[in-house]
């Protein structure tokens, strides 16, 4: 089988060399592709001189990085992972043995840190409360939906549109293959801190703001229904709060307080309505694009 190693760098020049050997003396039969992403060190001149193959891609962010690979590599199986050597190289050989013997479209690493600097804290809360949000939405149980490792099969790659442009890729990885209903699966693997002189380009905060807004992007296109549901209750509840203190009255005195509320209210309602409709009209439209996706999913060979 053609495997194809996947490395999206920026200033990864003191762990990169570290990453591309450890994975030709584990995988000599993968071919190792590292794309660099306007880095301002010698991370590509490294990569070039431990014999990767090094492509450039001048849009930045990791979801444009992916999105490039993801169009350019031809491969049976690909395994994703950062050039920071956090990940355990030796555990991408266990992963694809269990895609390829188990017939999967996505294994993903899930990171167990036995070094406290490995995982910050803000990460660790923010991806449990974010995996957790993924779960309890698309109905599935995941310890991990924002590793950055993972093996791919290709019908999975090349059935995917890339739309993220930055960390929040991970989120887009696991919704497409939950809403496809894709066989899956997590494997345990070590996760370390980060040699000295290497930092982490993840912001807690700008990247987990980042993150959430792309779920609720992926639930507006997803599960359509459930979102202008949610409104169409709320504006239908808060509406129906504010007139019942008029209908107690009118039941009471025969006569309607506060006409004007009664007029906008009834406003209130229509929109009710409407985000209801909307709902019925869009769900109608994600299934039908969530056909073309399957089709699509279906006819790579």
């Amino acid at each position: 089988m053609n495997i194809a190693i996947l490395i999206p760098c920026y200033n990864e020049e003191q762990t990169i060399e570290k990453v591309i050997s450890d994975f030709q003396l584990a995988m000599p039969y993968a071919s190792i592709y590292v794309y660099d992403n306007n880095s301002t060190d010698n991370t590509a001149d490294i990569a070039t001189q431990a014999k990767a193959i090094v492509q450039h891609e001048k849009k930045q962010g990791k979801g444009n990085v992916i999105r490039r690979m993801f169009a350019d590599i031809q491969a049976d199986y690909y395994i994703l992972i950062d050039g920071d050597n956090t990940y355990d190289v030796p555990s991408a050989e266990k992963m694809l043995y269990h895609a390829i013997d188990n017939n999967l479209d996505m294994v993903t690493g899930v990171r167990k840190h036995t070094e406290d600097k490995a995982y910050r804290f803000g990460h660790v809360l923010g991806n449990k409360a974010l995996t957790g949000l993924v779960s309890l939405l698309f109905r599935n149980q995941l310890s991990d939906m924002l590793s950055g490792y993972r093996v791919f099969s290709k019908r999975f790659v090349k059935s995917f549109p890339v739309f993220s442009s930055g960390f929040e890729i991970e989120t887009e990885f696991t919704v497409h293959a939950l809403e496809l209903n894709m066989a899956i699966d997590e494997m345990d693997t070590p996760y370390y801190e980060r040699p000295e002189g290497s930092f982490s380009k993840l912001s807690t905060y700008k990247d987990g703001f980042r993150i959430l807004f792309m779920i609720i992007k992926l639930i507006k296109t997803e599960r359509p229904l459930l979102l202008f549901l949610t409104f169409a209750l709320l504006t239908f509840f808060i509406t129906l709060g504010i007139d019942l203190p008029i209908f107690m009255t009118y039941f009471q005195t025969h006569r309607v307080p506060r006409i004007p509320t009664i007029i906008l209210s009834s406003g209130f309602y229509g929109i009710s309505i409407m985000f209801f409709v909307c709902g019925l009209i869009m769900d109608n439209i994600a299934h039908l694009k969530k056909q073309q996706k399957m089709l699509t999913y279906l006819n790579i060979r």
